[in-house]
Formats: structure tokens, sequence, C-alpha cells
């Protein structure tokens, strides 16, 4: 089983994956994947990996990557935990396999990853109740604290509300996406 898991150029992974000796796991979430992806990568969301997720797969070396590299090399032991005896992250992850400009599966249709879509509404409503405040009534101050509490919140615990109902608004349903 793999010790560690070493950096591996694009140009590399691509050709270890031409070859047939390895496989590109991405580990972002379904909507990241959806909205983009490298042609022949299998998806395997770090939230919901398995330890028979790979079970076929041991023979060959895995390059695991996610949008930068940084939530692979941050997971390196429950990746390595899936029993590789080789196992690499894609340096510069998607971002990295674009910059070497090799091709990628992009739907502009599929919607926006769900931690842009909690930035961008949470950032909204800080600004909503700023301006309110300001104009309209001091206790709208009252909604940008409440926002930027359950921001604390969500990166204390792990868990974010705006995700979750975000999650389940129309367009982000689990079926939606896979049809896009």
């Amino acid at each position: 089983m793999a010790e560690t898991l070493n950096p591996i150029s694009a140009t590399e992974a691509r050709r270890l994956m031409e070859s047939g000796v390895a496989i590109l796991i991405d580990i972002r979430e379904t909507d990241e994947h959806a909205r983009e992806h490298v042609l022949g990568a299998r998806l395997a969301p770090l939230s919901a990996i398995d330890a028979h997720d790979f079970d076929r797969d041991h023979d060959k070396i895995a390059i695991f990557h996610c949008k930068s590299g940084m939530r692979t090399q941050a997971n390196a032991a429950t990746l390595l935990a899936r029993g590789f005896s080789k196992a690499f992250f894609l340096e510069g992850g998607l971002e990295g396999w674009k910059q070497a400009r090799y091709p990628v599966h992009a739907n502009r249709k599929a919607p926006l990853e769900i931690m842009r879509q909690v930035q961008i509404t949470a950032g909204s409503l800080v600004v909503l109740g700023v301006m309110l405040g300001m104009f309209v009534h001091p206790a709208f101050y009252g909604l940008s604290a409440f926002v930027g509490a359950g921001l604390a919140f969500a990166g204390a615990s792990g868990w974010c509300g705006m995700a979750t109902v975000l999650k389940a608004m129309p367009w982000n349903r689990p079926e939606r996406l896979l049809n896009t």
C-alpha cells in the first residue's frame, strides 16, 4: 500500500492514463464534477468515498485530483487508505490539467458549485443588511450579523445550513445534475 501521496504532473498523469496503468480519480463533489471535469476521470466524492470503491483497481496507479490540489493533499491519509500500491495527487488539480492545455468537459448549463452559491448568497445578504441598516433602520444590521455568525458556525462545525438549503433548490437537485 502507498505510504505517501506524491505530486505528479499533468503530462505524466496523462501518459500513465493513456497507457492504461493509472486511473484518474476526481474527489470533488458531484456538483463540481457536473460543471467541469477531466474526460475519463472517475468521480469518487471525498464526502462519500467508500473503502470498496476501488476494489477492482488496486493493481493500477491512483492519481487523485480536486480543483487545485489543496483538498487532495489535505486528505492524503484518507486517500492513501484506499489500498493502492502507488498513489499520486495531480499537481495543480483540475486547474493544472487545464493549464497544461489538456481537454476537459465543461457544462456551463450545470449550476454553480454549492460553495460558490453560498459565497454569492452570503455576500449579497451581508451587503443587503448593511444597506438596509444604513438607509431603512439600524435593526437590519442584524441580518449581516446573522449571516456572519452562520458562516463562523459553518467554519467551526463543518456543517453549513445555507449549503443545505441551496442543495434542496430545484436547480441543484441530484437528478438534474446527472442529466446536464
